[in-house]
Parts: C-alpha cells; structure tokens; sequence
C-alpha cells in the first residue's frame, strides 16, 4: 500500500490522480491539500504516532507532497511516541529546506518505508526542453536566465530558495522561506520605484538537491503572478520543475503574452 503525506496546494491531488489506487492520504494540521480529503491529519508533534499508524495501514512506500509552512514546535504536543524522534526533530528544523526533508526521508526509512519523489509517480509533470508558448524569449531574457541559473546555484550552497526574478541582468528578488508567490507579490510593489518592466522568473532545483522532496513547482497562479510583476516570462529548468495544469499554463501564458522556456541546464 501506498501513502501520501500532503502538503496545501494543488500537487498532491496531481499525484493521486497518476497513481493506480488511492492512497492513504495524510496531511498536515490546518495544512490540507486542495481537492482531497484526508484519512488522518497530523502534526509534527505526532511523528512518531503517524509512523505507527502508516504500519498499521500496511504502508510501504509514501511520496511526500505539497507546501508545508515551518511549524512552531509545542513541546506540551509531543506525543509518547514522538518522543525519541525530538533530537531528530529538533536538529533538521534547525536547517534549511533541503536539510529538513532529507532528515524526514531519513526518519522515513528508518522505519522500513520507501520514499518515492513525486516525479517518480506522475513523470508527466516534468518539461522537456523547449518554449511551447507563442511569444519566445529574445537575447536579453536568455543573458537573464542564464544570470538566474547562476544565482539559484549559489542560492543552494546556503540552502535558502528556488527561485529569482532577473531583469536586465539584476537580480531584483530571491525567494526565501515565504515561497515564491510572495517574492512575486513584493515585485509588483517594486514596479514603481524600479519604473520598468520586463525580466524573468527563474525556478530550478537546487544544485545536489534531495529530489524526492520539494521540487519546484508552478501552475497558472504563477504565471498570472510573474504577469502581475511585470515579468516578460518564465524560465524553468527542464526535468527539474513540476508543472501542473500544463495546458492552462500554456493558455495563459498566451493569454497574459508571456513565455515559458524549460531550459536545458
């Protein structure tokens, strides 16, 4: 039996549907994904009493998707049997993103489970090299993808995002803990101050990332929200970003005359 342990968003009822039978959905209190109901809601405090719930199920292999907000630990919620889990716990929530989902596969496994990337359940997501959409990037959006690629790389070293926006080759915003829909959203409060348009989102995974876990995603929300900010386009990095909704995005790409690029690295 399989288990998906959901975050919010639109992903996790992506990976359900390219899954043979339903699996047994958890997900995260105050947390639930859109479009799914789940069998169990949990918190971080109750780790270890979801492991001994996944056994009960017959869970053997679980894929972990959806965006998660860093919880604040209570410790008047650890459970009993979370409790030999806190050093754990306690020590990748003091790391960044990538450090904490490899410490939960590691927590995951431990327990016998086999954790599967979502890309490995619904590959269909990925983007093959290429710009389907009718407007193309022209010199001055490639110089600012290949600026952006450069950034996210150096971004990882300290493991802080998977995104930038680049315009005429400056760096005008990184995303950081909040997500990328709030860097986009804090550009188009920049609009006038930086009296241009123009310019491109970047998303790609980080370099040496943990690939069963947090890969980038976008849909139409980001689109319409790289629209909003002025953006002439989005760049992502082929086989390395989750696209959901492809055709709406595309649409809307059209629609908002942007580009998508998937760009080979």
């Amino acid at each position: 039996m399989q288990a998906l342990i959901a975050g919010g968003g639109g992903l996790p009822a992506a990976i359900v549907a390219a899954m043979e039978t339903r699996p047994f959905i958890c997900a995260f209190e105050a947390t639930e994904p859109e479009g799914l109901t789940p069998d169990l809601t949990f918190r971080v405090e109750t780790l270890g009493t979801l492991l001994a719930e996944l056994k009960g199920q017959g869970v053997k292999e679980l894929c972990m998707a959806g965006a998660v907000t860093r919880p604040q630990i209570d410790p008047l919620a650890i459970d009993t049997a979370t409790l030999p889990l806190v050093p754990v716990i306690m020590e990748a929530m003091a790391q960044g993103d990538d450090g904490t989902l490899r410490t939960a596969i590691r927590i995951f496994e431990g327990q016998g489970f086999t954790v599967l990337g979502a890309h490995e359940i619904a590959p269909h997501l990925l983007m093959a090299p290429g710009c389907p959409t009718l407007r193309q990037p022209g010199e001055a959006e490639e110089r600012d993808a290949a600026r952006g690629a450069d950034v996210v790389a150096a971004m990882s070293a300290v493991d802080i995002g998977q995104a930038c926006a680049v315009r005429g080759g400056l760096v005008v915003a990184v995303e950081t803990v909040f997500g990328t829909d709030w860097m986009l959203a804090s550009l188009v409060n920049q609009l006038d101050v930086l009296q241009t348009e123009g310019g491109i989102l970047y998303k790609a995974p980080k370099t040496g990332q943990e690939r069963r876990a947090d890969l980038p995603t976008i849909g139409p929300e980001t689109i319409r929200a790289a629209a909003d900010a002025g953006l002439a386009g989005v760049v992502i990095e082929a086989e390395g970003v989750l696209v959901l909704d492809r055709e709406a995005v595309i649409a809307d790409c059209d629609r908002l005359e942007l580009f998508l690029w998937s760009r080979a690295p």
